[in-house]
């Protein structure tokens, strides 16, 4: 099974980045399609960005293309969300998870592992 640990998160006004790193170890973590994920208080937890096993073009949601930007580094078993011109909805905790087999689904309940997760907060 494959671990997973975020850091990165922090706080930023409106308009700054943060960059959140994934490390993953316990698996071969090339075999797994991975995504960031994020839960505001009081909502369900929804996909932000998947990124398959073999790379290709990345999922992500409506409310964060052209922001937000997914990689992998799978030589350092290490994911990345690289977050621009954060917004406040953007406040949210955000998770790395990830999923065996080869179909990159984006649905949350597809994903069997998951990080402790990492704080974002944005204010305005």
């Amino acid at each position: 099974q494959v671990q997973l640990v975020e850091s990165g998160g922090g706080s930023v006004q409106a308009g700054g980045s943060l960059r959140l790193s994934c490390a993953a170890s316990g698996g071969t973590f090339s075999t797994y399609t991975v995504g960031w994920f994020r839960q505001a208080p009081g909502k369900e937890r929804e996909t932000v960005t998947t990124l398959s096993r073999s790379g290709g073009i990345p999922y992500y949601a409506d409310s964060v293309k052209g922001r937000f930007t997914i990689s992998r580094d799978n030589a350092e078993n290490t994911v990345y969300l690289q977050m621009n011109s954060l917004k406040p909805e953007d406040t949210a905790v955000y998770y790395c998870g990830a999923r065996a087999g080869i179909a990159a689904r984006v649905e949350v309940d597809k994903y069997a592992y998951w990080g402790q997760g990492t704080q974002v907060t944005v204010s305005s």
